[in-house]
């Protein structure tokens, strides 16, 4: 069986940073790569530049910040010239070819999703590798083998069924919303129920409460780490797609505890 690394630790693997909002999760991985340069004179990744579909994101701050290009292309706009809905994904792919070729000038090989709230479409997914962090264990599975808590609303959807504990997950972006391979699962945080919390319209206030615990203790500690691993070369796949660690299989993902 021969082992395909998801990218080649002999050089530095450049990443664009994709943000719609905030972006808290990419400053944190930026935060990461200069510690790593900080302890050991360098960084197996390195933020390349930053993209965001939003011009009234944090992009420009963040950037300035840390002295890293910024490329904003208004994705709101770019379909109001063309008079489509943006879900039109025809549109979309249109747009993200003109995103792609203008990120190919920095020699990008990976894409971290740190807080990009679109549906990529293949021309985004086929050109760089994509990370993504979830806020949900997506080793939990549905009846039909899909991952049970997806899509927006994870957290809210973990503490109506009541789990004991939420967990964050790094995984390959693919075309269906959060089912790519599982990179890595954090740490938990424990829940503790308290019926009136979860009682409507109290239960939105709770699971934004415990989604701001889990960035803490997951999003902020496993995705820097992940594209370091990646980057180190540290991942790698089968003939099948399936995900190994260290040489090592990891159907689930590297589970931190």
């Amino acid at each position: 069986m021969v082992l395909e690394q998801l990218h080649n630790p002999n050089r530095v693997m450049n990443v664009v940073g994709c943000i719609s909002r905030k972006g808290t999760n990419l400053v944190k991985i930026i935060e990461h790569e200069r510690g790593l340069e900080m302890a050991a004179g360098k960084s197996p990744y390195h933020v390349a530049v930053i993209f965001s579909d939003n011009p009234r994101s944090n992009a420009n701050e963040i950037g300035s910040r840390f002295a890293i290009p910024v490329f904003t292309y208004d994705l709101e706009a770019f379909c109001a010239r063309r008079g489509v809905d943006i879900k039109n994904m025809d549109a979309r792919a249109e747009y993200e070819e003109r995103c792609v070729n203008v990120l190919d000038q920095f020699d990008v090989n990976a894409a971290a999703y740190a807080g990009y709230m679109r549906k990529a479409t293949d021309v985004l997914t086929n050109s760089f590798l994509g990370i993504n962090v979830h806020p949900a264990d997506l080793s939990i599975k549905r009846q039909d083998g899909k991952p049970k808590y997806r899509g927006d609303h994870a957290v809210l959807d973990a503490l109506n069924a009541g789990e004991k504990q939420i967990r964050s997950t790094t995984h390959i972006v693919e075309k269906d919303v959060d089912c790519g391979g599982i990179l890595m699962i954090s740490a938990p945080v424990n829940v503790k129920y308290n019926p009136a919390e979860l009682s409507t319209p109290g239960k939105e206030v709770t699971a934004s409460r415990y989604q701001d615990k889990l960035k803490e203790v997951g999003d902020w500690v496993i995705f820097p780490r992940t594209l370091q691993y990646i980057a180190e070369g540290r991942y790698a796949t089968d003939e099948n797609k399936n995900l190994y660690f260290d040489g090592k299989p990891i159907p689930d993902g590297v589970r931190l505890e």
